[in-house]
Parts: C-alpha cells; sequence; structure tokens
C-alpha cells in the first residue's frame, strides 16, 4: 500500500476522520527546503525560481534556504555576469548525504578535521528524536541517570558520552539485557535502534563502510570536534551580552536563579536564552553555539557548547565581516598597526585584534613609519647595524645643540617642527617603505652609494632669526673662585622652568644668596620689569611704560652685577632697582615694596643639588632653605672631598681666605674624620682645608664634636657650625678631664635645697648637678678665647681654669637653681589660687613665661650669667598673678604690647626656649623680652639694662 505492494488498511475513529484536511500538506511544505534548493543545484535543475512546482514554496523561504546554503560553504552566490548560484566542492559532498544539510557539513569539517568518528555519532543522535525519556511520573530518577553523561561546557559531548556508554553495554550484555538496562535507565531501546542505524548507514556514506580517525571511544580535542560542529551552525552562534548578565552579585557569584536571565546576542539581531534542561546553562559562558533555536515563552537555544567565536573565522570565509580602526605605531613591532573587528551575522567573533596596517592601507602605514620612527625616533634600533642608524644619532646630536639654544633664549621658534622634518624624511625615503623591516633593506642598499642621504643640516632644522649672543645666556656663574654650571629649561610650569644653578653638594654650604637674584643678562631686563610691576600702584605709575624703563635702569645698574663684581655685586637688585626708582618718584621705595609674588618663577633662579655621580640630591629656588634641607648630606659630601684629596692637601695658608679666614691654625696636612677620642690628643686644629671638585674649590671646617660620652674629628662646611661642635667637643674633653663634684655637691645641700631640687623638672637631682656642672664649663670655655678652643694649648689652659672652680661654681649653681625652683613653685601656687575667668589670658600666659625659664637642661641651655636674672624674672611673674586681681584691663593692654614684641621675634625665627644653635642676636632679644616684662608687670623691681618695643624692633633688625 505505501512502502510495498498491497493494499494498507487504516482505522480512524468518525470524529477525527471528520475533521482531517481532505488532502495531506505538500511535502515540499514540508521537508527542508535547503535540503531540496541543494539537490535541485546538484541535478542541474537550473533556476530554482522558475521550477513549475505543483505548489511553489514561498519566496522568502527560498531565499532564507539560498542563504543558508551561502553560510554553509555549499553554494556561492551568484556575483556581477554570473547565470546563477553554483555548487562547491563542499556543496556537493552534503548533497550526497540525505541528511540535514547543517548535519551533513559538520560531517565533511569532521572529515576533513579527523574527528569524524566523534562527530558522526553526534550528528546521527540529534537526527532523530532524543533517546533520553523524562516520564512525568519519574523526572526526577531519570534526570539523576541522565546526569551521568552532562558535561559541563557541552550538550554534544554529552551526546557522545550516551553513545559510548550504550557501545560499551551492548558489548557487554545480551540484548534482552541490554534492553531491559534501556528501559530501567530510561533510554528509549527503539530509538536507540535506530540511532545506531543511522550512524551505520552515515559512517557508510561517508567512508564506504570503512571505519576513518580514531575510533569513537578514543579521547579527542573536544575543541576540534566543536570546530567541526561549527562548521554547520555558524548563524546559530551567540555572545553573552554583559548587559542583560544580572545573575552575578557583588563578588561575581552566580546568584539564585539569574541563571535563566542570561541572554545572548544571536546573528542578524536575535536575542535567546540557553535552555534550562541544558547542562551549560549553570556555567553560562562568554559564547556558545546551539544545534537549534525554539521559540516557546521566548527564543530558547536547545542542545548548546561553550566555543570560542574566534573559531567561526576561519569557517565563514568571506561571510566574516572585518573593521579596522585605531590605527597606530606599534614601537616593539617596528610597524604601523592598527585594531580589527571581525562580525559574523551581526556578531562580535573577534572584538579586537591587532593587525598589521600595510594589510590595508599602505600610505598611512608608511606616513606613521615616518612620523614615529624617523621623525620621533620611536623604534628599536638594537638588533639594526650602528652603521645604518648613523644619520639618526647625528640628526640627534644637532637637534640637542639647537634645543639648548632654546632652553637658554626661552624660545620655541629656532627649531624648526616636526612637519618640516617630516617633508624632510618623505623626500627621500621611497613610497614602498613602511616599516623597520622594509626601510632596512632599503637603506642596507641605498646607503653604501649615499651614505649622507638621510643626514640634515642646521639649515634643515633651524631658524636663525632674532638669535641672541652666548653673553647674554652663559653656560657657567661664577662666585668668588667657584664656576657653577647653568641649565636651562623652557617649560612654564615646571619647577625647574628657566635657569638652574647645578651646585655640587660638596660646595653647597659655601656658597651665598648674593648676586643669584640678578638673574643671567638674558633674562635681567624681563626681570626688572617684573619687578617694577610688583610694585604698589602709588609707586608703579611714576614708572611706565615698566618696559622701558627697565631697559634705562638695567643700562645704569650694569656696573653693580654680578658679571662685574666676582658674582659677589655690593647690593642686591632690588637695592639697586629701588635707588633708582626712588630718585625717579620722588618717594621712599624700599627692597620690601617689590612683591615677589607676582614676579614668574622662570625670573627667578632655582638651584639643584648634585651628589658626586649627578644624581639630583635636593632642589628648590631657596638657596638657604636648600642648604638647610642638604646640611647632613653637604656636610658628608665635603668630609668625603677632603679626605680624598693627596695627602699633602691644599690647606688654607698665608694668603687671606675670600670668607675673611685668615691663615691662623691652618695645617700643612691632610686631615681625617676620626670618632671614639676621650682626650686632647690630635694636636692642633687647623683652621680650614681645601681640596679641589669640579666646579670649584671644597672648603671644609675641622671640628670636635661631642657624641655624647666621646668626641670625634669632624669636618664642618661653615666656620661657624665649626665652631659651635668645636665649643661643644671641648666641653665634652671638659667634663671628661676634671672629676665630677656630684657628689661632694649633693652631701653639703641644705634640706630645704634637697627638698627644692626634688621637685625640679629634672629626673634627679644629680642629673640637674651634671648639667649645672656643664654651664660652668660653658662660662670657663668663654673666659678663655672668644672662639672654641683649636689647639692644645688652649685647651689645656681651659681644663686648668675649670679644674680650679668647678666644685665651688658647680655648688653655686646648683643653690641658685633651688631658689629659681622654689620661687617657680611659688608662681604655680599663686596662679591656682586664681579662679577667675576673666583672668585666664593672663594666667596662660604667665603659665608659658614660666615653661620658658624652668625646663629640663635650663641650666645650660639659660647659662651661669644670665641664671642670676631667673629669680627676678620670676619674682615679677608672682607679683604680676597677685596684683592681677586689682586691675585686669590694664594687665591685658600691657600684655598686647609685649605680644606685639614677641611676635616679631618669632616672626624673626626666635623661640622660646632657645635653640641651642640660635645666633647671637635672637640670643639679646630673646632675654630683652623677659626684662620687658618686668617693666610692663613689675617695674618695682626694675631692668638689667633699658629696654621698650622700639629698642626691641631695632634689636631684630640688627641695629
Amino acid at each position: 500500500g505505501r512502502t510495498a505492494p498491497g493494499i494498507a488498511v487504516r482505522l480512524y475513529a468518525e470524529e477525527d476522520f471528520a475533521t482531517r484536511p481532505e488532502f495531506t500538506e505538500p511535502e515540499i511544505l514540508r521537508t527542508s527546503l535547503a535540503s531540496v534548493v541543494l539537490q535541485m543545484l546538484s541535478l542541474g535543475f537550473g533556476d530554482v525560481s522558475a521550477f513549475p512546482f505543483l505548489t511553489p514554496p514561498d519566496s522568502r523561504g527560498v531565499k532564507a534556504a539560498f542563504d543558508l546554503l551561502v553560510e554553509l560553504g555549499a553554494v556561492r552566490a551568484p556575483g556581477r555576469g554570473d547565470d546563477g548560484a553554483r555548487l562547491t566542492d563542499i556543496g556537493k559532498r552534503i548533497a550526497r548525504l540525505p541528511i540535514d544539510p547543517r548535519f551533513a557539513r559538520m560531517l565533511v569539517e569532521a572529515d576533513r578535521t579527523d574527528v569524524l568518528d566523534q562527530v558522526l555519532p553526534i550528528v546521527a543522535g540529534m537526527s532523530i528524536q532524543d533517546v533520553r525519556e523524562r516520564p512525568e511520573a519519574e523526572r526526577a530518577k531519570a534526570d539523576g541517570f541522565h546526569a551521568r553523561f552532562a558535561d559541563p561546557t557541552s550538550d554534544f559531548l554529552a551526546l557522545l558520552n550516551l553513545w559510548q556508554y550504550l557501545q560499551e553495554k551492548q558489548a557487554e550484555l545480551g540484548s534482552s539485557a541490554f534492553r531491559r538496562m534501556c528501559r530501567a535507565e530510561f533510554v528509549n531501546y527503539v530509538r536507540v535502534r535506530e540511532w545506531m542505524d543511522v550512524h551505520r548507514q552515515l559512517r557508510a556514506l561517508m567512508g564506504r563502510g570503512r571505519s576513518h580517525g580514531r575510533p569513537a571511544g578514543d579521547a579527542a580535542d573536544p575543541d576540534a570536534v566543536h570546530r567541526a560542529i561549527l562548521a554547520g551552525l555558524l548563524s546559530h552562534l551567540g555572545i553573552l551580552d554583559t548587559r542583560s548578565d544580572v545573575g552575578r552579585d557583588a563578588r561575581g557569584r552566580s546568584a539564585r536563579g539569574a541563571s535563566t536571565k542570561a541572554e545572548y546576542l544571536g546573528a542578524r539581531g536575535t536575542r535567546f536564552s540557553i535552555f534550562p534542561g541544558s547542562g551549560v546553562r549553570k556555567k553560562r559562558p562568554s559564547a556558545v553555539m546551539a544545534a537549534e533555536l525554539v521559540e516557546t515563552s521566548r527564543l530558547f537555544a536547545r542542545t548548546v557548547a561553550a566555543v570560542d567565536p574566534a573559531w567561526a573565522e576561519s569557517l565563514a570565509g568571506d561571510l566574516a565581516r572585518r573593521q579596522v580602526s585605531e590605527p597606530h605605531w606599534s614601537r616593539s613591532q617596528g610597524a604601523a598597526s592598527a585594531y580589527e573587528k571581525v562580525t559574523l551575522f551581526g556578531v562580535e567573533i573577534i572584538p579586537k585584534r591587532r593587525v598589521q596596517l600595510a594589510r590595508f592601507d599602505r600610505p598611512l602605514a608608511r606616513e606613521l613609519f615616518l612620523r614615529h620612527a624617523l621623525v620621533e625616533g620611536e623604534w628599536e634600533t638594537s638588533h639594526l647595524d650602528k652603521r645604518l642608524t648613523a644619520f639618526e644619532r647625528r640628526n640627534l646630536e644637532l637637534r640637542r645643540r639647537l634645543e639648548k639654544v632654546e632652553e637658554r633664549e626661552r624660545r620655541r621658534d629656532i627649531l624648526v617642527g616636526d612637519e618640516a622634518v617630516y617633508v624632510f624624511y618623505d623626500t627621500r625615503v621611497p613610497r614602498d617603505v613602511f616599516d623597520t623591516r622594509s626601510f632596512e633593506a632599503w637603506w642596507k642598499e641605498t646607503s653604501a652609494r649615499t651614505p649622507r642621504l638621510l643626514d640634515m643640516t642646521e639649515a634643515d632644522l633651524r631658524d636663525d632669526a632674532g638669535r641672541r649672543g652666548e653673553h647674554d645666556f652663559p653656560a657657567r656663574w661664577r662666585q668668588g673662585d667657584q664656576v657653577l654650571s647653568l641649565a636651562y629649561r623652557f617649560e612654564p610650569g615646571a619647577p625647574d622652568d628657566g635657569v638652574t644653578v647645578v651646585i655640587p653638594l660638596a660646595l653647597l654650604a659655601q656658597l651665598e644668596p648674593t648676586g643669584f637674584d640678578w638673574q643671567v643678562p638674558g633674562l635681567r631686563d624681563e626681570l626688572i620689569t617684573a619687578l617694577i610691576r610688583s610694585l604698589p600702584k602709588s609707586i608703579r605709575r611714576h614708572v611706565v611704560p615698566a618696559a622701558d624703563w627697565a631697559a634705562t635702569f638695567a643700562g645704569e645698574i650694569a656696573a653693580d652685577g654680578p658679571e662685574s663684581n666676582d658674582g659677589r655685586p655690593p647690593v642686591s637688585l632690588r637695592r639697586a632697582l629701588a635707588d633708582r626708582i626712588r630718585r625717579v618718584a620722588s618717594q621712599p621705595v624700599s627692597d620690601d615694596d617689590f612683591d615677589l609674588e607676582r614676579v614668574p618663577p622662570h625670573l627667578l633662579m632655582s638651584f639643584r643639588a648634585v651628589d658626586a655621580r649627578g644624581r639630583t640630591a635636593g632642589s628648590g629656588r631657596d638657596l638657604t632653605d636648600l642648604q638647610r634641607r642638604l646640611a647632613d648630606r653637604a656636610r658628608s659630601s665635603v668630609a668625603r672631598s677632603v679626605e680624598r684629596a693627596a695627602a699633602p692637601a691644599s690647606v688654607a695658608a698665608a694668603a687671606p681666605r675670600p670668607d675673611g679666614t685668615g691663615a691662623t691654625g691652618a695645617s700643612s696636612v691632610g686631615f681625617a674624620e676620626r670618632s671614639g677620642i676621650t682626650s686632647w690628643d690630635f694636636g692642633d686644629l687647623p683652621a680650614v682645608v681645601d681640596s679641589k671638585v669640579a666646579g670649584g674649590v671644597v672648603r671644609g671646617y675641622p671640628a670636635v664634636v661631642d657624641d655624647g660620652d666621646t668626641v670625634s674629628l669632624r669636618i664642618e662646611t661653615s666656620a661657624e657650625a665649626a665652631a659651635i661642635a668645636t665649643h661643644r667637643g671641648a666641653r665634652r674633653l671638659l667634663l671628661r678631664a676634671v672629676a665630677s663634684p656630684a657628689s661632694y655637691v649633693l652631701d653639703h645641700l641644705t634640706s630645704t635645697e634637697k627638698l627644692a631640687l626634688a621637685a625640679s623638672p629634672y629626673p634627679s637631682a644629680k642629673a640637674l648637678i651634671e648639667d649645672a656642672r656643664l654651664a660652668v664649663a660653658d662660662r670657663v670655655l668663654g673666659e678663655v678665647g672668644r672662639d672654641a678652643p683649636r689647639s692644645q694649648a688652649a685647651f689645656e689652659k681651659a681644663r686648668d681654669a675649670y679644674a680650679a672652680v668647678v666644685v665651688d661654681e658647680t655648688f653655686s649653681v646648683v643653690s641658685l637653681a633651688a631658689r629659681i625652683i622654689t620661687l617657680s613653685r611659688d608662681v604655680e601656687k599663686a596662679v591656682k589660687g586664681q579662679n577667675s575667668l576673666t583672668l585666664l589670658g593672663a594666667l596662660n600666659d604667665v603659665k608659658a613665661q614660666l615653661a620658658g625659664l624652668v625646663f629640663p637642661g635650663f641650666l645650660s641651655r639659660v647659662g651661669v650669667t644670665r641664671l642670676a636674672h631667673l629669680p627676678r624674672y620670676l619674682q615679677g611673674a608672682r607679683d604680676r598673678v597677685t596684683g592681677l586681681a586689682d586691675n585686669p584691663g590694664r594687665d591685658r593692654q600691657r600684655q598686647s604690647e609685649y605680644e606685639r614684641s614677641a611676635a616679631a621675634f618669632a616672626d624673626a625665627g626666635g623661640t622660646i626656649p632657645l635653640a641651642p644653635s640660635s645666633p647671637d642676636s635672637l640670643v639679646r632679644v630673646r632675654w630683652m623680652l623677659e626684662e620687658y616684662r618686668v617693666s610692663l608687670f613689675a617695674q618695682a623691681l626694675g631692668t638689667a639694662e633699658p629696654v621698650s618695643a622700639q629698642r626691641i624692633g631695632k634689636a631684630l633688625r640688627g641695629q
């Protein structure tokens, strides 16, 4: 009746029969139209659209079939002038296989890549109804059995795993046992038989019954299997849409139930999700391929696998669309590169890949090579013959010389721009040179004939208009016998924009700020102009226009500049200008009227200290601050320079020094630092030792330095620092040479004195006595000589004098200290006795005064001479507190007067208590302030010297 001769009898219920259509749907509408078109092309039926079908298929379906065949590489789309679509070699092989063209394409690719035995079971399994069963009543149990074959990355491999399992069991079990096993493990036995039949038939069609490649049970590269399958599923490729990937928490972990929300961007703008039953769903790979896309509540992908989308590029051929962007130069590759994006049916299979630009745009690649490699020097030449890059080194040396001219003259119009350099190379390098490799091949041949072809001349790089002379922008700065390098930089906003004096660390401490404020001659007119513009308007209006007056003043004060005075002009630039402007404006003008904050930074010299290797140790525009910050490193550098000098070092001798130091005490031999010294066993100290360095003469000043229990011989950077250090070092040696009278003094103190000492700020009475001994040593050293002893004879004289008075004077100082401490306690009690809030400001002031007079170490810090005045200062403070309530308003007024003078003292750098190394001027003013307190708050006690706010101001100004 249907498949063989005979009569077929079919029974229907009447109702069912009545509802059936009179004729079944034509098979052309039920079959794969792509298979029909492929067969018609294979049989040579010509144009499909002109074939006389009894029931013609929809034109859109025919076009979709052609599109699928083009995707599979089975048909070559008709080009201009072609009669129609043409079958490819792949298409001819697909046409011989009686299965869906997608599955056939998979087998063809698998055969080519030697994975046919692995892909055949997969294709056969997808060609029939799924052999796995999931009865409604036993769904969970069935899923448990099926899960044994699941692969977390591929449903296709799960199918292959099932196939291998069934093959093994069929070989082990008999027919009935195998059937029972299938039923028990929820596998449809009939469909399994069909699967095996289809597999056998396809294998026969592919290999005529012979097995090719590996057996299906052997291990195969999963990637190779998936690449073969992907050949038939190019339009079923999907990329995870990260914007919809909302199923992960803040730590990137999958959120419960969120996996189903992950969507994939598919071909031609489609969006799909992985079917919930897939074993891959939980992994949410970044790219998948699907055997089929089924639309239910939404579009789902069934039978999926994680893939690398880049695999599709070679399989898609001309279907892949390429877009090149971001052309740029790659130094490491020596060629111009770009980024290529590859899409397939709108899916980004390669989002961004670096490619050689010359493949797409050779003229642009050549331009980038010339601009970056030859013009800017951004290429690797280490692998090239040095003779091939000699032109670049010569051109770079020429360019650097011209850049230095620009930096000095603060111009950017001397050196021609990169465009002119590009034109230079563009006219000489041929069009077929576009990267390092092609340049090397061309230049190796060309340079043998014309080795100077690519050499630039000054005419190619420079515009000489308006160039100034070397005198205006010198390379060296001289101060006395020191010669320093000058560095120029033209980069507004940079810390070292302008002129920088490069100073070896060993010379840093010897330099004076004098002269550097005058700038180099080439910038002096501009600096004077800026200084004039920084004046207050009442003065500035007399000297406008500023630039014209600046030129006039510059000529008038030229003789006072550093060039005419060995780097040490007699007056500062501001003082010289103030004198000239005062005559023009007929009104007072001082240095302070110039506002340096309004002067552009590049007009003020900066300073950079460098070590022996040329490395920067510190920099800034304030030389004094730089000297302070690098004082320790500068001292160490001076010491190393002196030690490296020859044994008969160049020592200060008969000739007077630039700093005024004479030859007295100078040594004619080298000087070496020592430590751990316990007695004066090193003879006489030379005043100065010299050594030569690049840029000038390094002067070191030997000193004896107190190390706590011992002393050391060390080089200092100035005579002042050496004198201070040697005073303390000599004091330490005195203390070591003469026994301490601490025990004697302590035994002979009265009970009242011992009780007072117990309340001192010192940790113990013995510590106070030792500090008193220091104070006595300081007084003795001060009386023996104005400066610290530098000879052994002077030290021995001081030692003898100290030994004669140490017991009596130490006892006297300690007794005085007991009285001072008792008075300080009285002041504290008086302060605590006041409880009015209106007096709080005055009481706090008294507390601050007390803290500045009595503190740990005050005996030696104050000195024996000044200690005698402390009782009067403390009595004055006590009297002030006791009389405070009588007239608090008057006290506030007097406190305000005192605070103005104290603020001026602080502005000058003074502190209370004084720093140990404070200059004499601040020491004098500090004690004038205490006398001023007495004159304001306790006039009845009298003062040791006339004192007033005006006198304090004059003392601070050095008058």
